[in-house]
């Protein structure tokens, strides 16, 4: 039997909360943890039990962050944060019982900023949730600019990248490594720093992830256009080189 769609506003009074977690869980003791933990922590909290509410919320300008849960009423996390992505650069971090690889790798290419899985300490989440707020802060604060490496180009502010011109589509954690390596041209970057830079956590799972993006990336650049972009430095990691 469906639970009936309940939305909860909580902790909203003027400078009392200075940032805001919208909470969007269909298990009512869940998301009642999960609320009770977050204002303990002095967060505002916005709640939703089902995925086109929560949606509605975050696309509201009233979040600052959301944990998503993916087996939702109405629509799933995965749609919820492809809609999201149209309009919203909201940290978003997947919190779910879905621990397959490939749940993992559609969340992290769908603009999730990071995925856990259910059971989960409560201490991790709220560690992971400061790193969120500090990457998007941090990011905030950057200028726009265009980085560059022969033929090709990535606009940060645009998100796009580009070779002569011509328009590369490329996932969001392609996008990142590509940007990331492109800021440090030049210098070898272990897989374990691009793991970090990238993905935004400790990841835990297959430890060749960073490969298989390289491989993409290899594909629809190295390969499409007969260069040699992105090279390998054996037992090292990756790097750019002009």
């Amino acid at each position: 039997m469906r639970r009936s769609s309940r939305l909860t506003v909580m902790n909203r009074e003027a400078g009392v909360m200075a940032v805001t977690v919208l909470v969007v869980e269909d298990e009512e003791k869940i998301g009642r943890f999960l609320e009770l933990e977050l204002k303990h922590e002095g967060y505002g909290v916005l709640k939703a039990q089902d995925g086109r509410e929560g949606l509605e919320l975050a696309l509201s300008g009233k979040a600052d962050l959301m944990v998503l849960d993916i087996m939702l009423p109405e629509l799933n996390g995965f749609e919820v944060l492809r809609r999201l992505r149209k309009n919203s650069d909201m940290p978003v971090i997947m919190l779910t019982a879905r621990d397959e690889v490939m749940d993992k790798v559609a969340g992290l290419d769908g603009g999730a900023d990071d995925y856990m899985t259910k059971p989960f300490a409560i201490e991790e989440l709220l560690a992971r949730i400061r790193l969120a707020l500090k990457k998007r802060q941090g990011a905030a604060r950057e200028n726009s600019s265009v980085l560059s490496c022969g033929g090709l180009t990535v606009d940060t502010a645009r998100y796009e990248a580009r070779f002569e011109g011509e328009l590369i589509e490329l996932t969001h954690r392609e996008f990142e490594l590509l940007r990331v390596l492109l800021e440090n041209k030049n210098i070898v970057i272990s897989r374990d720093t691009l793991l970090e830079k990238v993905c935004g956590y400790d990841y835990m799972g297959e430890t060749n992830i960073i490969d298989v993006y390289v491989r993409y990336l290899r594909g629809k650049i190295d390969d499409k256009y007969g260069i040699k972009l992105i090279q390998t430095v054996r037992g090292v990691g990756y790097c750019i080189k002009d």
